[in-house]
């Protein structure tokens, strides 16, 4: 990472934004450490809304955000000028060529012509559309529409990259590679970033922090490694049988679980075993046909956090 220490990037303190008596954000608290972080949560939760307070397009109802020491909403500029921005949403002038639209974009961030065009330009190759560059953008793909957002949130070598949907409306190819060019800004590029998604995949290939917000409200946070910890015994089973009271009696003794894509993914109390499974299995007369230990994946986290981790 850039030299930030280990100080949080970003702050924020019962932070609260409505739009007319919708409230988007409702009161949350936390921090972005340096690094990769992921945020998530469906449709409407409020990602996007962090987004804009965060960039000075919104302001808040009540509660503090600091970002590089200030307050968006007060110095938006300073926090722009140190801040790539790659919306959901396509932000092109279609008659300008990628060269040119990369370029202004930089002289916006405050750089001078010369540097700004200079940098445009390897950034562009860096994204792969070097080739591509003089052509107008209104002949690119969505595919290339994307990697052009991505290079003109670059194009000022900002210290924090703010990412939001960057594989919307992607083919799985060109998912995967835009997500690895996402993994190398962060990596190789050290830059870090918040990578704003509805879509576990992706954050899990990118990302070591996550914050999940479900109806404008923070549900979980922390690293991945310590969401997804050994704190529950997990084994994934397929059954055959009537699995109704199998299930039902799992449940009466503090278990949980939920249907999974080959048959079922049972949570385990603390203390508790495989031994358990095959009693309650046999006592309800049905057939465990398959078992395997295995640990919560960021998608247990999320739907717990949300509210859906027991199934009934």
């Amino acid at each position: 990472m850039k030299d930030m220490g280990a100080e949080p990037l970003i702050s924020f303190r019962d932070l609260s934004v409505s739009y007319g008596l919708v409230e988007a954000l409702a009161g949350i608290s936390g921090a972005i450490p340096p690094g990769p972080t992921g945020l998530l949560g469906p449709n409407g939760a409020g990602k996007t809304t962090l987004l804009k307070t965060l960039l000075g397009f919104l302001h808040p109802d009540r509660g503090t955000l600091s970002a590089f020491g200030f307050d968006p909403s007060r110095s938006p500029l300073e926090v722009r000028r140190r801040v790539g921005y790659m919306p959901e949403g396509d932000c092109h002038i279609p008659a300008m060529s990628a060269a040119a639209f990369v370029a202004f974009a930089g002289e916006l961030s405050g750089m001078p012509r010369d540097e700004a065009i200079s940098r445009a330009h390897e950034v562009l190759y860096y994204v792969g559309l070097g080739e591509a560059r003089y052509r107008t953008l209104s002949t690119y793909s969505t595919g290339m529409k994307q990697r052009v957002k991505l290079a003109q949130a670059l194009v000022h070598d900002p210290d924090l990259l703010l990412l939001d949907e960057p594989t919307n409306g992607l083919d799985p190819q060109g998912r995967e590679e835009m997500l690895t060019l996402i993994r190398d800004v962060s990596t190789r590029r050290s830059m870090n970033l918040v990578l704003c998604s509805h879509l576990l995949r992706d954050v899990e290939r990118v990302c070591e922090h996550v914050f999940v917000i479900n109806q404008g409200r923070l549900a979980a946070s922390g690293t991945i490694a310590e969401l997804t910890g050994l704190r529950r015994s997990v084994y994934d089973v397929r059954l055959k049988g009537d699995t109704t009271a199998f299930l039902t009696d799992l449940m009466d003794l503090g278990c949980e679980w939920r249907e999974a894509e080959d048959g079922h993914r049972l949570f385990l109390s603390e203390g508790q075993g495989p031994e358990l499974i095959f009693r309650a299995a046999h006592e309800c007369g049905v057939q465990v046909r398959h078992l395997r230990p295995g640990s919560e994946s960021l998608e247990d986290v999320f739907l717990r956090a949300l509210g859906h981790q027991v199934q009934e």
